[in-house]
C-alpha cells in the first residue's frame, strides 16, 4: 500500500499504527514526496480496513495511491524462477570452469574443478537462505526480487574468488607438478592467495556495512544478503572448493590401491 501524506511523517508513527491495528510481519518504507510504502500480511479485508482507519487517524487528508495484493501463486512463481535462475547460473559456472581448466587434467580430471566450485556455490546459497529464514522468522525481513539479485551476485563473487585460487593451483601444477605432491601444491596455492582473498573481501565488507547502516531501508535486505554471501564465499573458496580437490584426489588414489 502506497500512501501520500501532505507532509513528511515519522516512520515510527506508521509502525505504531500498524501495531495498533494488530498487523503482523509488516515493513514501512519511506519514499519521495512525502510518500510511504507499507507491506504487510493480511488474510482478510478487516485487516485492511484497520490499516486505512489508522492512516486516516494520522492525517485525514492522506491519500492511498495504490494497493497491490500478492497471493500464493505469485510467491510460488517467484520461488520457482529464483531456484531456476540459481541452478542455471551454477551449472553454467561449473561447465565453464571445467572447460577453462581442461589443460590441467592431472592428477585429477578438469571437470572436478567445476564440481568443487559447484559445491562451494551451493554452500553459499544455502547459508544465505538459512540466514534469511532466521531473519524472516524473527525480524520479518522479506525475500523478494532484490534478494534473488543478491543471490546471483553472490554466486558471481564467490566463483571469482574460487577461480583465483584454482588458477594459482594450475600455475603451481605446471611449475612443481613433478616435484611436489598434489596436496602440498594445493596448500601452497592457498597460502599464496590467502592475503589477496581476505584483503579484497574486507574492502567489499566495509562498503556493504556502510550501505547497511547508512543506505536506507530500501536496500538493506539486498546489502545484508550480499554481506553474508561475501563472507561465505570468501572462506568457501578456500576451505571448501580447494579442499574438495584434495578429497577427490585422495579418493582416486585410494581406488587405485
Amino acid at each position: 500500500m502506497e500512501i501520500q501524506f501532505s507532509e513528511n511523517v515519522d516512520r515510527g508513527s506508521v509502525e505504531e499504527i500498524l501495531q495498533t491495528a494488530q498487523i503482523e510481519s509488516f515493513s514501512v518504507q519511506p519514499s519521495e514526496e512525502n510518500r510511504v510504502i507499507i507491506r504487510y500480511v493480511s488474510s482478510d479485508e478487516a485487516g485492511n480496513e484497520r490499516v486505512r482507519s489508522g492512516i486516516d487517524s494520522m492525517e485525514a487528508s492522506s491519500e492511498i495511491l495504490r494497493t497491490d495484493f500478492f497471493g500464493a501463486s505469485v510467491s510460488k512463481e517467484l520461488t520457482a524462477k529464483a531456484i531456476e535462475a540459481v541452478f542455471i547460473a551454477s551449472l553454467v559456472i561449473a561447465l565453464y570452469i571445467a572447460w577453462a581448466f581442461r589443460k590441467v587434467s592431472r592428477p585429477i580430471p578438469s571437470w572436478q574443478y567445476g564440481i568443487g566450485a559447484l559445491i562451494a556455490l551451493f554452500h553459499d546459497v544455502i547459508l544465505v537462505l538459512g540466514a534469511f529464514a532466521f531473519l524472516g522468522h524473527f525480524f520479518s525481513i522479506e525475500v523478494g526480487i532484490p534478494f534473488v539479485a543478491a543471490m546471483l551476485t553472490v554466486l558471481g563473487y564467490s566463483v571469482n574468488d574460487t577461480i583465483v585460487v584454482y588458477d594459482r593451483i594450475r600455475e603451481n601444477l605446471m611449475r612443481f607438478g613433478s616435484k611436489e605432491g598434489f596436496e602440498r601444491i594445493v596448500n601452497r596455492s592457498i597460502n599464496e592467495t590467502l592475503a589477496r582473498s581476505i584483503n579484497t573481501s574486507l574492502t567489499v565488507i566495509i562498503v556493504l556495512l556502510a550501505i547497511i547502516f547508512f543506505g536506507g531501508a530500501t536496500i538493506q535486505a539486498f546489502s545484508l544478503a550480499l554481506l553474508i554471501g561475501v563472507i561465505a564465499g570468501t572462506y568457501s573458496s578456500i576451505f571448501i572448493a580447494s579442499a574438495s580437490l584434495v578429497v577427490s584426489y585422495q579418493w582416486d588414489q585410494n581406488r587405485k590401491i
